[in-house]
C-alpha cells in the first residue's frame, strides 16, 4: 500500500441508473434502482480508488457491506456515489458511503475492504481447490 492511503482521502463516481442496475418485480412502471446494483456500484467504486493507493500485485476484496437504502432511482437518472476512507487499519480499509441522485438522498453506510496480495490469493484459491477436490 502507498502511503497515501490514508484516513480522510475520497472520491465519488456518477452513474446512470440503467435497465440492468433496475429491479423488474414491480413492472414496467416500477423500475427502480435495484439494491444489490447500488452495492455492486459501492464496492466497484471503493475498489477502484482503493487501486490507485496500491502497490502493483495488490487488490481488494469486500468484506463488509452496512447499507441504507434510503429512497428510489428512477432508470436513466443518474446517482452520485461518494466514498471516503475513515480508517486504515493494517490491511483493512473502511469507507463511509454516501450515495444521490437528482432529487434526493439514495443511500449511506459503509464498506470494508480487505488489502490482498493477488499472488499470495491465487496460492490459497489453488489450495482450497484442492482440498475440495480431495474431499469430492
Amino acid at each position: 500500500m502507498k502511503s497515501s492511503l490514508a484516513a480522510g482521502i475520497a472520491t465519488s463516481r456518477r452513474i446512470t441508473v440503467d435497465r440492468d442496475r433496475t429491479i423488474g418485480f414491480m413492472g414496467e412502471e416500477g423500475r427502480v434502482y435495484a439494491t444489490p446494483m447500488l452495492v455492486r456500484d459501492i464496492e466497484q467504486t471503493c475498489r477502484d480508488f482503493l487501486l490507485e493507493h496500491l502497490d502493483p500485485g495488490e487488490d481488494s476484496v469486500g468484506t463488509r457491506v452496512e447499507l441504507d437504502h434510503l429512497a428510489p432511482t428512477l432508470m436513466d437518472m443518474w446517482v452520485e456515489i461518494a466514498v471516503t476512507v475513515a480508517e486504515v487499519k493494517g490491511r483493512l480499509v473502511s469507507f463511509e458511503i454516501a450515495a444521490k441522485d437528482a432529487l434526493d438522498p439514495v443511500g449511506k453506510g459503509r464498506h470494508i475492504r480487505f488489502v490482498s496480495d493477488v499472488a499470495k490469493t491465487k496460492e490459497r484459491l489453488k489450495a482450497k481447490a484442492a482440498k475440495l477436490k480431495a474431499a469430492g
